[in-house]
């Protein structure tokens, strides 16, 4: 099978690719490579997916909010189906600059839609957020809860792209799955994500940020859970048979949770990424910032029940992976 991946060079894009080349698929990906956070890391990641792939993996460099640019670029590139997963991330950083999320976002997923309508496509998986959710105080958030109340910008966009993916699937029959993600985190991850500042601060013996003064809930995912679901998705495209989805249609659209169906209280986290450390950290503590939500928690049951997901990975075992390969990374000496 032959895959094309939109921001391929991103956390979990470079990880979906390198596990479907490992399996014997070919990689098509795409990403524009901009400086929202260190493009060195980028470049890393496409450096390995090189080195695993090697003629099997093809990269273009692309803004994939320009649609003649995306559809000239593509037009002699085969492939089968589609992982969207290339967007402007962050809930604050939507506060601070609304246009790119609406160029990168809803322009940008539009064009993946039309892509996938015009070459045929036999699926198409694409991100959402677990951020759809907005303040809903119903635990575990299921996908049938209502997602029309957003606290940010990011949000909004996403809850837009499942929206628009809702119409496609209608008019067109296009095969669609959204995955609303969970705190997604591990090696090769992104530094402006929690776990990434929280260790750069405590290694480097500097206090960390806490929000809400540690009064915050997350289904944190490790990454191979993750992309073992998106994996499974990518393989099951939802048909086109009038049967209510996973999220409630009736069209070949389905939507899934992906998490680890715990929620997990942030101070704990912090004492897990102290262990993993060796040194215990300085707490800044901090009122509520615009944009968040107090907690999340994944009710995964459809995934489970449709693609037979099953995370594996506790905090307690992710963590310090995560803190052993952040350490290999940037040659540090590994904490004992």
């Amino acid at each position: 099978m032959r895959v094309l991946i939109t921001g391929v060079a991103g956390f979990i894009g470079a990880e979906l690719a390198a596990r479907l080349l490992a399996r014997g698929d070919e990689v098509v990906g795409i990403d524009n490579l901009n400086d929202y956070y260190q493009v060195s890391l980028k470049e890393a990641r496409l450096a390995r997916l090189r080195g695993e792939g090697g003629e099997r993996f093809v990269f273009h460099k692309l803004d994939f909010a320009d649609y003649a640019l995306l559809a000239r670029t593509l037009a002699d590139e085969p492939f089968e189906r589609i992982v969207h997963l290339g967007a402007q991330a962050g809930v604050r950083y939507s506060i601070e600059n609304p246009h790119a999320y609406v160029q990168s976002n809803l322009v940008g997923h539009l064009n993946l839609l039309e892509i996938a309508r015009h070459r045929g496509a036999a699926h198409m998986v694409y991100a959402s957020s677990s951020s759809v959710y907005g303040g809903n105080a119903k635990l575990p958030f299921a996908v049938e809860d209502r997602a029309d109340h957003p606290v940010s910008l990011y949000a909004a966009t996403k809850r837009a792209d499942e929206l628009m993916s809702e119409t496609y699937a209608h008019l067109f029959r296009l095969p669609l799955t959204g995955l609303r993600f969970f705190t997604v985190y591990g090696p090769w991850g992104r530094p402006d994500m929690m776990l990434w500042n929280f260790t750069r601060r405590i290694l480097a013996g500097e206090s960390i940020p806490v929000f809400n003064h540690g009064d915050m809930y997350r289904d944190f995912t490790y990454i191979d859970d993750i992309v073992s679901g998106v994996v499974a998705a990518l393989d099951h495209p939802p048909a086109n048979d009038g049967e209510e989805k996973a999220g409630g249609s009736v069209k070949p659209h389905a939507l899934y949770n992906i998490g680890n169906n715990r929620s997990e209280h942030l101070m704990r986290v912090i004492e897990v990424l102290e262990q993993a450390c060796g040194r215990k950290a300085e707490l800044e503590m901090l009122p509520m910032q615009p944009g968040d939500v107090h907690k999340t928690y994944a009710d995964i049951g459809a995934i489970q029940r449709d693609l037979g997901y099953a995370p594996t990975t506790a905090v307690d075992v992710g963590v310090p992976r995560f803190v052993e390969w952040y350490c290999a990374y940037h040659g540090q000496s590994r904490p004992m």
